[in-house]
């Protein structure tokens, strides 16, 4: 009996500490554990002293004789006690299935709690561009335990239903953050950085095997596998990779892209029907990420690309700018002239905006996605990104030196400008604690009005004067002119950087700008003062 009593005391108790926190439900449990007790000591006072039966002794028997002669002095105070026994033994039968039900509602109970966290934080990610909070709904999750969560795509082909396991997004409930997790406040004056927006780190992958260099450091500079988890999508079904994705276990979600047929194209077209998978394999991943996943960003990588130690606190503390500032679209790790010898290696934690389009490790919101996908194209998807109808005069965040490199030159586009370009970019070595430095600067409005002064009072010279060095004198900044597609190309071969445009935008440029390192000086490659707009022309 007295087990019955501690049992209920104690799961009293428990109830009492997991509803502290509601007020109503702290006075129904005060109440019910001092009745409890009241009635327990109520109980103790009628009852008879502890000592041998033949004396009016304790419940418990004695020997022979003795237990008879108690039994026959105490009658009726046995019966009442007998009585109570049996009820205690029903009400401890019935705490064990009052315990059970606690359990679960305990269960149910912190699941309702992190849903009202994820839509908090949610709430605060989609103010609108006045800045105005509007309240929103959290996600709604099915009724089933935190760590897993079924999601079918429905957009399988024929009866090729992908079936994955994952983790629901949001659902985060780490105490203490990593190290690289603890965000100051960045003065940003937009959203300071959350230490619990999750960005997943999509890996589109194929038929590499190593894809485990790739994967191998994603996960050794990786903080945390709950704010960052890794989901490689795979195409062409090519087995030895799969094995090799495989091999990663739980730290990373393994999903296959379930068409694997050739796809029907002119017959001038049959020389890139790579590029016409590539952009179906994307179109379909980025569905999982954003509609079977339920995510709200990604960074995208591909299965030949390298990172750098700050590749994550670089994506984390540029989120908020690209959430709030509806001139940006994306957040790249690249820099198209990043090669060694055109970056300045002092100055790791610089960045820039640009009107090129870089990808090779960029953050997509999922509403830009939204806009994207009805629309997105059957091939050559890098290019289309940087069509005017796509862009809509918005820019991307693009480092100084890369967060990003790629090894891989055997693929689609048959090594074009690895050899000449993309080996010798310089990947990052020094981590920058980005999430605690003050990147306003990159706003359009603080920005552009001090990019223009910084570049337009930079003194005009000849690139002659650069590659001979004549009477310059200092590290800069100079600044080069060119006022012609020609003139642009001409200038750009002869300093070292890449001559290409983009319906009419170079690489790595803002407002017709190319800023890069030449011979140690800082170089503005730039349009005449008056710059207005790009000639889509000039591609």
């Amino acid at each position: 009996m007295m087990k019955a009593f501690s049992s209920l005391r104690s799961l009293l108790w428990c109830h009492w500490a997991m509803v502290r926190k509601k007020g109503s439900l702290i006075l129904c449990g005060a109440f019910l554990f001092v009745a409890w007790n009241a009635l327990i000591l109520l109980f103790l006072w009628g009852r008879p002293p502890i000592g041998r039966l033949g004396e009016g002794g304790g419940a418990e028997p004695g020997a022979g004789e003795e237990w008879g002669a108690g039994k026959a002095k105490v009658g009726g105070a046995n019966g009442l006690a007998g009585e109570v026994i049996r009820l205690a033994e029903e009400v401890e039968s019935e705490l064990e299935t009052q315990k059970k039900l606690l359990k679960q509602i305990q269960s149910h109970r912190e699941l309702w709690e992190q849903q009202k966290k994820l839509g908090n934080r949610e709430s605060e990610d989609t103010k609108d561009e006045k800045n105005i909070e509007e309240p929103k709904k959290p996600q709604q999750f099915s009724a089933i335990p935190l760590s897993h969560k079924t999601v079918e795509d429905t957009k399988s082909i024929g009866k090729n239903t992908q079936t994955l396991t994952v983790t629901p997004p949001g659902l985060v409930t780490k105490e203490k953050p990593d190290q690289n997790e603890q965000i100051t406040e960045n003065e940003v004056g937009l959203n300071k950085p959350s230490p619990q927006i999750i960005i997943p780190i999509l890996v589109i992958a194929c038929d590499r095997v190593t894809v485990k260099r790739s994967l191998d450091k994603l996960i050794q500079y990786r903080p945390s596998a709950e704010l960052y988890p890794i989901i490689v999508s795979q195409d062409c079904g090519h087995a030895d990779t799969a094995r090799v994705i495989g091999s990663y276990g739980s730290q990373i979600t393994h999903i296959s892209q379930p068409d694997l047929a050739d796809i029907p194209v002119r017959p001038d077209h049959r020389k890139f029907q790579g590029y016409y998978k590539i952009a179906r394999h994307y179109r379909w991943a980025l569905n999982q990420v954003f509609n079977a996943f339920a995510y709200s960003t990604v960074v995208i990588v591909e299965d030949d690309l390298e990172v750098a130690p700050d590749f994550f606190e670089y994506f984390r503390a540029v989120y908020p700018i690209l959430r709030s500032d509806p001139t940006l679209w994306c957040i790249s790790a690249w820099n198209d002239n990043g090669r060694e010898g055109l970056v300045d290696p002092g100055k790791a934690k610089l960045l820039y905006r640009t009107d090129f389009f870089p990808g090779l490790g960029w953050m997509l919101l999922k509403e830009v996605w939204a806009e994207l996908e009805p629309k997105w194209p059957k091939a050559f998807w890098d290019d289309w990104m940087r069509h005017p109808e796509q862009r809509k005069d918005r820019s991307c965040i693009r480092p100084e030196i890369s967060r990003t490199m790629t090894f891989g030159r055997k693929g689609v586009s048959l090594g074009q400008f690895f050899d000449q370009y993309l080996r010798y970019i310089k990947l990052n070595a020094e981590f920058v604690p980005f999430t605690k430095i003050d990147l306003s600067y990159l706003v359009r409005e603080k920005y552009d009005e001090n990019f223009e002064k910084e570049v337009y009072s930079a003194p005009l010279v000849k690139v002659e004067e650069l590659q001979h060095g004549g009477s310059l004198k200092g590290n800069g900044p100079f600044r080069v002119q060119y006022s012609s597609r020609d003139s642009f190309k001409v200038l750009a071969r002869s300093l070292g950087v890449m001559d290409d445009l983009k319906s009419g935008v170079p690489r790595a440029g803002y407002r017709g700008v190319v800023s890069f390192i030449y011979r140690g000086r800082r170089i503005f490659l730039a349009p005449p003062e008056g710059w207005t707009k790009y000639d889509t022309s000039w591609s």
